[in-house]
């Protein structure tokens, strides 16, 4: 059987005139310094860039023109049908029934009385 003798490398230290060891200090050379400025701003110009690209075209409805109106109170026995007829009786009232609901965000037909509806000014004389 053999044996085999593994030695650990030399080391070396530097020793001033005194004969005491120095410490060597990490220097950052200018081109390190552009490095780390560069990964510190990355995330910052990460985000200037995300909410530059997607700021812009947020848009809050598709109407490009503002709407007037007027606005009515519900009172007891009104539908939407009959607020309709009496704002535009020219007009066929599932028309105005549709821009009613569009303009107050009603999902549903379905009014209470003692709140306030808007109708667009092109249907009340």
């Amino acid at each position: 059987m053999s044996t085999t003798s593994i030695q650990a490398p030399e080391t070396s230290t530097v020793t001033a005139a005194a004969g005491r060891s120095v410490s060597t200090r990490l220097r950052l050379t200018a081109r390190g310094r552009r490095l780390l400025a560069a990964l510190a701003a990355a995330p910052v110009i990460a985000g200037i860039a995300v909410s530059l690209l997607a700021g812009g075209s947020a848009v809050a409805s598709g109407e490009s023109e503002p709407v007037a109106f007027e606005t009515v109170t519900v009172l007891p026995g009104d539908t939407l049908w009959s607020i309709a007829a009496e704002a535009a009786p020219t007009s066929d009232p599932r028309d105005v029934i549709d821009d009613i609901k569009r303009l107050n965000d009603l999902p549903t037909g379905m009014i209470q009385v003692g709140t306030s509806i808007a109708i667009p000014t092109a249907y009340s004389g």
